[in-house]
């Protein structure tokens, strides 16, 4: 832990398999697991409805049926648009190369669309520009004066414009131009600049059309087309006026299929919060090079001047970026701190936007945090409703006793923040004083030690504990925190029939199967059964070797 002048910071970890939770919007959604490890990556324009469809559908090819047997953790990241999921996608992939998903050693991934330099030029693929790979530096070569317009990240959303673009304006497609018309021109593809058919202004004129749209300005182009149109008409040139109305609808459909990125040659940090009940929320989203990278959430205790204490820790062990954008200024002294460390990128701007793209890419990573930490917030306060509990159980620690046939009894306790799992106050113990198979005598025994330690050393106690099993474990439990004179909150969940077992009621609680309370009771306790499992085969294993 870092000095008290500095918040402590934990990485937040991701969300525990439970659809229920999973926003709507569009992004990508991580497949992790149980070693937190990632296993596959995808994207979805609605990640709700893609995320379910791997968990209800029933027809899974072999491979993804496999790989649904290891998904223990969903992490998701939302993005403005399905092109930016896309995007995203692409670079997360060839980040971490996830086992699940396609090993693509497709050389067309990140290609160009390159403009010719001659009397009707023509535009066509250009791979990898300045590089000696795939014939690329031969082609660069002898056309220095050509125009390139990308990269693309998707194959086929660039095989997509630049066939809707060659068909919309009948370019040309030949290597030179023939002697005679070819059957592109009989079937109306093609203008026919090789026998004269149409004139160098009037095809310089579509050439300018298609750049636009290269250059994302496709609404433009629209618009311009559109008053082309109308003049058009005007002058009862109809076939003229259709032409353009064929344009424009091939444009249109277009429009939702354009995928380029921000080409910028330097890299960007934007760092948004939340605060509540005295903690900070805070994300950062990594850009490099215009795409989105890496996003990383933290949590830490509010203090003045948090936001600087903050940039101060975190860049101790992260690479600075050309630029910083944050949601308020903060001190001159971070600048210069930042510029300061900053050997290989110089000078580090922070930028507080008022309007445009980086205000929005603010916004969205404190959308980001509202779902990924505030995402199960309702199912806490509904939980905090139906056992009328005084606070809403923020901090949720669970325990779990595993053993085979009474032998190697061992026991876990898995702690939950804000509904999500915290590995980092995960805490497994072997039993010392229970030498038989008594589930009573070790809840009492993990649960002492737990709380013992807690008490001791001032600190933070849970909003509430659960135990896994009946009434007879809930009252071994409950009988140590009377002896440590603690007044926590504490329930337990009996397997059989998920029924909730509280401290004084003599009937159970039985909840309907898809309340959100129950399903992140279910969720803790099966985690916790989870991690004493897995201690308990590491202690049989050891045995095994010796």
């Amino acid at each position: 832990m870092k000095p008290k002048a500095s918040p402590h910071i934990t990485k937040s970890p991701p969300t525990l398999v439970d659809i229920s939770s999973i926003p709507t919007n569009p992004g990508c959604y991580i497949y992790k697991n149980s070693a937190n490890k990632i296993i596959y990556i995808g994207k979805a324009k609605n990640l709700k409805k893609r995320v379910t469809s791997y968990f209800t559908k029933r027809d899974h090819d072999p491979k993804t049926e496999i790989m649904i047997t290891h998904i223990h953790y969903i992490e998701t990241i939302i993005t403005k648009n399905e092109i930016e999921a896309l995007i995203l996608e692409n670079t997360l992939i060839k980040k971490h190369r996830p086992k699940y998903n396609i090993d693509l050693k497709d050389s067309r991934s990140y290609a160009y669309i390159e403009l010719t330099n001659e009397k009707f030029p023509k535009f066509k693929l250009a791979r990898y520009p300045n590089t000696p790979q795939l014939g690329v530096q031969r082609t660069m070569k002898h056309s220095i004066k050509n125009q390139l317009f990308g990269p693309f990240t998707s194959a086929k959303a660039r095989d997509d414009i630049l066939q809707v673009i060659n068909r919309t304006f009948k370019l040309r497609t030949c290597n030179k131009l023939p002697k005679r018309a070819c059957l592109r021109y009989s079937i109306g593809i093609c203008s026919a600049p090789c026998i004269n058919q149409i004139s160098e202004e009037q095809y310089n004129e579509n050439i300018k059309s298609a750049k636009l749209i290269l250059k994302g300005e496709i609404s433009k182009t629209i618009s311009l087309l559109k008053t082309n149109m109308q003049i058009a008409s005007k002058r009862k040139d109809y076939e003229r006026a259709l032409n353009f109305r064929n344009q424009i609808d091939s444009l249109e459909y277009l429009k939702e299929k354009q995928n380029m990125q921000r080409n910028k040659n330097y890299n960007e940090d934007i760092i948004n919060y939340i605060t509540k009940d005295n903690i900070v929320y805070i994300a950062v989203f990594n850009i490099y090079k215009g795409t989105l990278e890496n996003k990383q959430e933290f949590t830490f205790e509010q203090t003045e001047n948090f936001l600087e204490k903050f940039l101060t820790q975190y860049y101790l062990d992260n690479e600075i970026p050309k630029q910083v954008i944050l949601p308020k200024q903060t001190n001159k002294l971070i600048q210069e701190y930042l510029s300061k460390k900053a050997n290989k990128v110089g000078k580090v701007e922070t930028v507080v936007p008022k309007i445009g793209e980086k205000k929005e890419l603010l916004e969205l990573v404190k959308k980001n945090i509202e779902i990924s930490f505030f995402g199960d917030l309702d199912k806490l306060n509904l939980l905090k409703r139906l056992i009328n509990l005084q606070e809403t159980p923020h901090v949720i620690e669970c325990f779990d006793i595993s053993h085979l046939s009474g032998t190697n009894i061992v026991a876990s306790m898995v702690q939950f923040r804000m509904g999500k799992p915290d590995k980092s106050n995960y805490r497994r113990y072997k039993l010392k004083t229970v030498t038989k198979n008594d589930d009573y005598a070790s809840m009492q025994e993990v649960v002492r030690r737990r709380y013992t330690k807690l008490k001791l050393n001032r600190e933070e106690f849970p909003n509430l504990i659960v135990i896994d099993g009946g009434l007879g474990q809930l009252n071994s439990a409950l009988q140590i925190l009377d002896e440590l004179n603690l007044k926590i909150p504490i329930i337990s969940l009996a397997k059989e029939f998920e029924e909730i077992h509280i401290p004084g009621q003599k009937k159970p609680i039985r909840l309907d199967k898809k309340n959100k309370a129950r399903l992140l009771l279910q969720q803790i306790r099966d985690e916790s059964h989870r991690f004493a499992i897995k201690y308990n085969r590491l202690l049989r294993k050891k045995e095994i070797r010796k």
